[in-house]
């Protein structure tokens, strides 16, 4: 399990007992926090998550701020599992949803690495953050033709492998279900549980998202209309 942070010091308490909670439900899980360059105690509040209860938690660290995918590069880059699930570490994801979510994928037929997408049915953000999010979703569907209404969904679970094969750049982790599903990985959506952020503000705001999108959203029809792939490969 990776998950991205960026101070988020005063929720990293709660998020641990929450995923301590969880763990027994789960395979054998390594939980590991990529911070991305925090300025608060975000560190030593995972320190202390450690020490108090998850002795299986890891810690990589950022020199400074890189971005969500940046980290999440790290985070596949470090960790060892087959599968690698994601969330966010604002409280706003319920980690219990990883049990059906795993399930889901390894019921998947043999070979066959699919991506799990956590689909947020009732955001709880402010009106224009749902607008704005319904807006992109909605855009990125239309264009990108991934069958996938939130694309942008922190909860994911897929190949550890098929995503460091993708092209990596800052924003691709918004775009996992059209750029996983070119390389053949097939799409599962299960509905999730979204809640209120338990403290601090979205290190994003609706207009650094909507242009950074844009410009990324080209990108990836780029990628996809470039990359060709074969259907199957054999020794002759």
């Amino acid at each position: 399990m990776v998950i991205a942070v960026v101070n988020e010091a005063e929720n990293i308490a709660s998020v641990c007992d929450e995923l301590a909670a969880c763990l027994p439900e789960l395979p054998d899980t390594e939980i590991l926090f990529v911070d991305d360059g925090s300025t608060d105690g975000t560190i030593a509040a995972l320190r202390a998550a450690r020490a108090k209860g998850l002795p299986n938690l890891r810690i990589v660290a950022h020199d400074r701020r890189l971005g969500k995918s940046a980290a999440l590069r790290t985070g596949a880059e470090h960790a060892r599992g087959r599968w690698m699930a994601t969330m966010d570490g604002d409280g706003q994801d319920d980690p219990k949803a990883f049990v059906a979510m795993v399930a889901r994928a390894e019921a998947s037929p043999e070979g066959v690495a699919p991506l799990v997408v956590g689909v947020r049915r009732k955001r709880r953000d402010r009106l224009s953050r749902r607008i704005a999010t319904r807006f992109a979703n909605g855009l990125r569907r239309r264009l990108l033709r991934d069958g996938c209404p939130d694309t942008g969904a922190p909860m994911k679970l897929f190949s550890r492998a098929d995503f460091l094969r993708i092209p990596q750049f800052e924003g691709v982790h918004r775009f996992l279900p059209a750029l996983l599903g070119h390389y053949g990985a097939s799409l599962i959506c299960i509905e999730v549980r979204h809640r209120p952020r338990l403290h601090g503000t979205s290190k994003y705001t609706n207009l650094n998202r909507a242009l950074v999108g844009i410009r990324d959203l080209l990108g990836v029809m780029w990628l996809q209309n470039r990359t060709h792939l074969p259907r199957s490969v054999s020794e002759r």
